[in-house]
């Protein structure tokens, strides 16, 4: 099956593209110029970050050598759990092979795409939340790409499973098919395909109004379903990505109170600066006006009708007559 996705090195490439394509407009300075300049800006992050997860597939702090023993930790760990054996699950679809040829197909091409098409969507309709989004996913791949620095095989590769390879069975591997590791495989925990189906469901739901969006939820029940009926993903790998996902998330609020209440404090000088009754009127002033004056002339200044307290012309004599 011929691989669908770009390689690192076609992303890396577009990413770049896009960065020269941004500066341009930029230095045009043209408005409607430097907004679509901010949109190229924005594919060409998505762009160097899925380039960036490619390409940090071939890497690892580790050998190869264990990543099936760790598999083999996740899979005992899930017994002990009392989670459902992925086995067992395989087994309902194999006797339907259009229904598993369709779930190797998902799980080849959809994940990227149903992602990019939800960022262009926030950006177009709701970009209030688009940078919220975009910052919780460059932290959230972030984080799975430096835990898959540890290799872990996927369940296919586990002996004594009985899982089937489905992708092989029907020849639609995007892997290498020789003897031995290839070392793009070796990323199985976490699930990033499971971690971005939740954070498009939560998008979703977030910014949609429609009593129709919580059809969303069905997106990461699909995702992790189709990437264990290919034996790609222990249930374990898409449970990790979700609480990945949640510490992120639960990160950036905190930073988020950090931020408001450091903001806040630097602008304590300027409310201590306003009077105790909180008019908003600053320290030493009445109704708006500076202290020492009265309806808006200089303390001693006469009303306009009986002249200055300090006026020359009114000799004692007058006062006498006034009086």
């Amino acid at each position: 099956m011929t691989n669908l996705e770009w390689s690192w090195q076609e992303a890396a490439a577009a990413a770049c593209g896009l960065v020269a394509v941004t500066v341009a407009l930029r230095r045009a300075r043209r408005p409607r110029l430097t907004a679509t300049a901010m949109f190229t800006q924005e594919t060409a992050l998505v762009l160097a970050l899925f380039a960036l997860w490619q390409f940090a597939g071939s890497f690892s702090v580790m050998g190869p050598g264990g990543a099936l023993g760790r598999a083999r930790w996740i899979w005992h760990l899930e017994r002990v759990l009392h989670l459902p054996s992925e086995t067992s699950v395989q087994r309902l679809f194999l006797p339907h092979p259009l229904i598993v040829q369709a779930f190797n197909l998902y799980y080849d091409v959809l994940h990227f795409p149903v992602l990019i098409a939800c960022l262009i969507w926030l950006w177009l309709r709701h970009r209030g939340r688009y940078i919220r989004v975009r910052t919780t996913l460059v932290a959230f791949t972030g984080a799975c790409l430096l835990i898959q620095l540890i290799p872990v095989a996927p369940p296919r590769m586990l002996p004594g499973t009985s899982l089937v390879d489905t992708a092989v069975l029907y020849h639609q591997s995007v892997y290498q098919t020789h003897t031995g590791f290839d070392a793009d495989q070796l990323s199985a925990m976490p699930s990033v395909h499971v971690g971005w189906a939740i954070l498009v469901a939560i998008m979703v739901i977030t910014a949609a109004r429609s009593r129709w969006r919580w059809l969303a939820l069905l997106y990461p029940v699909a995702t992790t379903l189709a990437v264990v009926v290919t034996a790609n993903h222990f249930w374990l790998d898409g449970i990790v990505a979700g609480l990945l996902l949640a510490l992120v998330l639960l990160a950036q609020h905190a930073v988020s109170r950090v931020a408001a209440r450091y903001a806040y404090v630097r602008l304590r000088p300027y409310h201590a600066a306003l009077d105790h009754h909180g008019n908003g009127r600053p320290a030493g002033t009445s109704n708006g006006r500076p202290a020492g004056t009265s309806n808006g002339r200089p303390a001693g200044a006469s009303n306009g009708r009986n002249g200055s307290a300090a006026d020359p012309e009114r000799t004692p004599a007058r006062c006498d007559r006034s009086s």
